[in-house]
């Protein structure tokens, strides 16, 4: 369902739009990322295809939601959509069509960045993301901690829909995005605020901004309505595959993808059927010679109950890291003279 000033063109200017779906219904594309981390972690397959599967077969929406995995090698699965949801490690899979999603946006399309998606170089950033969605994670700026969060949808908005209550998820919620510099164009659609207690691990990025956001509000899903008509969103949860079973959490989410898309969030929310063990557990990665540990559902009280991490300034992380590195090249060079060692005992003998 493209937007009314899309329609408008279409009929002014005698374009048609490509594809034989229904006029009326609501084209939504994923498009899902390689493997990444450990079972349980990064399942951005299984996570698309438990999205879609709730948007096509519980929500009740005339919406027709198509999950593929990287960057479609035919293009033409464009056409028509007004929507696409990128979750994946990074820029590994938008890397292979800027231009194409450029056109996208440009046309009114929809853009929404899940999780390790939402984090571009700062070029690519500045570039493409800020236009599309209105920020971006950036390396040196943003942090990446995981910790307890109470997610405030914004009240009011369609992606609140449904929500009665503060949201609370363990997550990797990064926080500190770069924003474009019309800030107040870009909506806080989920907030929350990190605290010592309620942080469980700081791991590699971590800077003075992610020491003075400790006690203030962050933005954890942004999204802006851009000039040619479409909208963009970014959301930094999406970590841990076990988040999807949290009714709330997956509200938030399913409601922000109609958003995108353009269609109409129903007053309720967005439908979707409660998730099962066996439903975390479908369609996960395969690792070769592994067996994948069975995820269970989350409970949030076991996550609060976690030690909070041992809390650094950024100087302290940074000194830290530098004497991890320098730890690690040591090992790696007595390896290698040892090897070399080997060799040359077993040339000389």
């Amino acid at each position: 369902m493209r937007f009314a000033f899309l329609w408008l063109s279409f009929v002014l200017f005698g374009i048609c739009p490509i594809g034989d779906s229904d006029a009326d219904t609501t084209n939504i594309l994923f498009l899902a990322g390689a493997r990444s981390h450990a079972s349980g972690e990064h399942e951005f397959k299984a996570g698309c295809m438990l999205l879609a599967k709730a948007l096509n077969e519980q929500s009740g929406l005339d919406i027709k939601a198509t999950v593929i995995s990287g960057w479609p090698k035919d293009e033409s699965v464009f056409d028509g959509v007004d929507a696409v949801i990128i979750y994946s490690d990074g820029t590994s899979v938008i890397k292979k069509g800027w231009e194409k999603a450029d056109k996208l946006a440009k046309s009114g399309c929809g853009l929404m960045f899940m999780h390790y998606a939402v984090h571009p170089s700062p070029e690519e950033g500045e570039q493409y993301f800020r236009p599309w969605i209105g920020g971006a994670m950036e390396t040196g700026y943003s942090v990446n901690p995981h910790w307890v969060a109470d997610l405030r949808a914004l009240p009011e908005h369609p992606v609140s829909n449904g929500v009665t209550d503060l949201v609370r998820a363990y997550d990797e919620f990064y926080y500190s995005m770069r924003f474009q510099k019309d800030r107040e164009q870009v909506l806080d659609l989920v907030t929350a605020t990190p605290t010592k207690e309620r942080v469980k691990r700081i791991i590699n990025l971590w800077n003075e901004n992610g020491v003075n956001g400790i006690g203030n509000p962050q933005t954890l899903m942004w999204g802006i309505e851009r000039k040619d008509g479409g909208r963009g969103v970014g959301f930094v949860g999406g970590h841990y595959h076990r988040n999807w079973a949290i009714d709330g959490f997956r509200q938030i989410v399913l409601n922000s993808i109609v958003w995108v898309a353009g269609a109409e969030v129903p007053k309720g929310g967005v439908k979707s059927s409660t998730v099962t063990v066996d439903d975390l557990n479908a369609n996960l990665d395969v690792y070769e010679g592994k067996t994948n540990p069975r995820i269970e559902l989350p409970v949030a009280e076991k996550f609060m109950g976690l030690p909070p991490a041992k809390f650094v300034t950024a100087e302290e992380h940074a000194k830290a890291r530098s004497r991890e590195k320098a730890r690690r090249a040591e090992q790696r060079n007595k390896k290698m003279m040892e090897e070399k060692a080997k060799k040359q005992q077993k040339k000389a003998g």
